[in-house]
Order: structure tokens, then sequence, then C-alpha cells
């Protein structure tokens, strides 16, 4: 049984609330959960009390073998309780090849009536 801590939804229309669950990774997202560990209310104007978790008890479930979703990941992070990998991408920013050659020749052709 592959172990998930996701976020489960609760609250009206327009309102949300989300509890943060252990559950079977094949459960639905509002359906069964083995233990609820905390809660995310992002309707919460102050930071400190949007995110509550028992960050022992993820502790213990990740040492189990639950892996977190990214949303759940940022509270981990967020708490100490583990590390989010870094997504570094040096080359995100480096344009690709036609626009490079687009730069090289607006280039030459603005030096060659200066020159």
């Amino acid at each position: 049984m592959s172990l998930k801590i996701r976020l489960a939804r609760a609250g009206a229309k327009k309102r949300p609330f989300y509890a943060i669950v252990i559950a079977d990774s094949r459960s639905p997202r509002d359906g069964r959960f083995i233990e609820k560990i905390g809660s995310f209310d992002p309707m919460l104007k102050d930071e400190d009390k949007r995110v509550v978790l028992n960050a022992e008890r993820a502790q213990h479930w990740l040492g189990v073998g639950a892996q977190p979703t990214d949303r759940v990941l940022r509270f981990l992070a967020a708490a100490g309780v583990r590390e989010r990998a870094a997504r570094n991408n040096p080359e995100k920013a480096v344009p690709g090849k036609k626009a490079q050659e687009r730069a090289k020749a607006k280039a030459a052709a603005s030096e060659a009536p200066a020159a």
C-alpha cells in the first residue's frame, strides 16, 4: 500500500478549508484516510495560523514511507520537517537557438550602418 500525505478539501462553496491527511494513494481526495495530521486554511490572513501541522506525526509517516504531494512538501519544508529538493534550472533563462540567431542578426545589422 502506497501512502500519500495530501490535502483533503472541506468547507463550504468558495470557502475552502483543507485537512492534511495520510491516505492510501488509491483512495479519493476527500475519501477515506488513515490519520489527520494538520489543517490548512487559505482564507486566514495571519500566516502563522494558516497552516497547523503536527510535525512529530509527519516525521513518523515520512519515516514509514509516505510521499507528500508538492503543496504538502512546501508546508513540511516551512515547518522544518523535510527539505524540498532544489528546483534549479540554470538553462531556463537562456533563449532558444532561433532567438539567439535573431539577436545576432539584429546586432550585426545595427553595427553595419553605424560603421
